[in-house]
Order: structure tokens, then C-alpha cells, then sequence
């Protein structure tokens, strides 16, 4: 049988179908990894997840490599898939693309940005808002991710914007703590959001794209407070478990 004949005897619609069904697969995966229902370091079971979305495991085990090439599971010889770690070196130079990324996208969008556009992202901050009022971390960073997102994907720039949902992935591994290291972080991040969008409805450019700087650059910092106060509070609860009984 020729390479050709190999190639046409398959089913059109089943490759469709198939790949159709990874990428549903991988969409519901990611969709708990980015949410937090899946923590890093966890593991992913194959044979678990065909018999929770009642799939074969044949798509399952593609969405696992699709997740892995966008940098959100890791595959250990011999031990399974995992919810990857992302370290703070890490998480530094991904902010660090991402800064220059919503930069771009803040110049771009401010030259054209149309009604349509500006509601998209005040219904954004409203939701942010709404979030603070009720001190509801999960829900305010649903709405700050989407508003970010809102940014970049009315810049018009496919690829950049391919670009930034990969990194907006990964960081998602690492982040969301770091709006609840401080009483008063959410606060501080809606009104740098309320900012931007002051400027980009301004169609300032050059101010939103200084802001936006600013403003991952803040998450960054907050992101290191995160890590710091959670090395200090995890130092501590080794303190406590090891001391001895005679010292108390």
C-alpha cells in the first residue's frame, strides 16, 4: 500500500472528530488547572479523566502532550503527568515577556479602541469591583485575568495574542496568590486597572502603555511579597512541628 493510500484510507470526519474531541479535552483540563482546581503538583490519571468527561483514553493521553508543549503539565518517566511548577526565576521572565507583550497591545489598542471595545472592559472593572466589594479573590481574578485578556485580543494581533494566552497559562501556575498576600492588594490592583482604562479611553497611548508597565511590574512585586511570606509562614510551621517538647 502506497503512502498515499495509507493517507487516504482514513475517515476525513474522524480526524475531525478526534482532534475535535482532544481539544475539548484538553480546554476542560486547563480550564481546572487555570482555576485552581488543580493545584501544581498534581497528578493528572488518564484512565481518571476518560471515565469523567467519557472519552476513550486516546484523546486524553493527546490533550496530556497538548498541555505539556503549553507549558502547563510535565511528564516523569515512569511516575505519570503532573501540574507543573512554575519557580519565581521563572515567573520573573514571564512577566518580564508579558510587560512587553500588554505594552504593545495597550499602543495599539489606544490608536483605535471603539465603544464596543471600552464596554467590553469597564463590564471587566465593574466585575473587579464587584469582586472587592465582597472580598472574593477567586472571582476578582477570574474578571482581572478576562480584562487583560479583553486588551490584548482587541489589539488585533493574532500572534501576539497567541503568544500572551500561553503565558497567561503558565502564569496562572504562580500568581493568584499574590492578590491576597496584603488586606489591601486587590485595591491597589483595581485602580491601576481603572487607570488604563482612563487612558486607553483617552486613546493615550504612551500613558497606557506606562501604566500597563506599572502595573505588572506591581504584580511581579506582589507576586515576590507572596513568595516571601509564604517561605516565612512554611519556616515557621517547621519551627513549631520540630521543636522539642522539653522546650516549650
Amino acid at each position: 500500500m502506497t503512502e498515499y493510500m495509507q493517507t487516504a484510507s482514513v475517515d476525513p470526519i474522524e480526524v475531525v472528530r478526534r482532534h475535535s474531541l482532544t481539544a475539548l479535552v484538553r480546554d476542560e483540563i486547563e480550564r481546572h488547572i487555570v482555576e485552581g482546581e488543580l493545584a501544581p503538583g498534581d497528578k493528572l490519571n488518564e484512565a481518571e479523566w476518560a471515565a469523567r468527561l467519557r472519552v476513550s483514553r486516546g484523546p486524553v493521553r493527546e490533550a496530556f502532550r497538548a498541555l505539556e508543549q503549553a507549558g502547563l503539565v510535565r511528564t516523569e518517566k515512569n511516575r505519570g503527568v503532573f501540574v507543573r511548577t512554575v519557580s519565581l526565576a521563572e515567573a520573573d521572565e514571564i512577566y518580564a515577556v508579558r510587560a512587553v507583550l500588554e505594552e504593545a497591545a495597550c499602543r495599539m489598542l489606544a490608536a483605535s479602541i471603539d465603544a464596543q471595545q471600552l464596554a467590553v472592559l469597564r463590564d471587566w472593572l465593574d466585575a473587579m469591583r464587584a469582586a472587592l466589594d465582597t472580598q472574593d479573590a477567586d472571582a476578582y481574578a477570574r474578571a482581572n485575568v478576562a480584562f487583560h485578556d479583553a486588551i490584548v485580543a482587541a489589539a488585533g494581533n493574532v500572534k501576539l495574542y497567541e503568544t500572551y494566552r500561553r503565558l497567561v497559562s503558565e502564569l496562572s501556575l504562580f500568581r493568584r496568590a499574590a492578590l491576597v498576600v496584603h488586606a489591601d492588594a486587590m485595591e491597589r490592583s483595581l485602580a491601576e486597572h481603572r487607570a488604563i482604562l482612563t487612558a486607553l479611553a483617552s486613546r493615550d497611548a504612551a500613558r497606557a502603555a506606562a501604566l500597563m508597565q506599572a502595573h505588572v511590574h506591581g504584580g511581579l512585586q506582589r507576586a515576590h511579597a507572596a513568595c516571601e511570606e509564604g517561605g516565612a509562614a512554611a519556616g515557621q510551621l517547621d519551627a513549631a512541628r520540630f521543636t522539642p517538647a522539653s522546650d516549650e
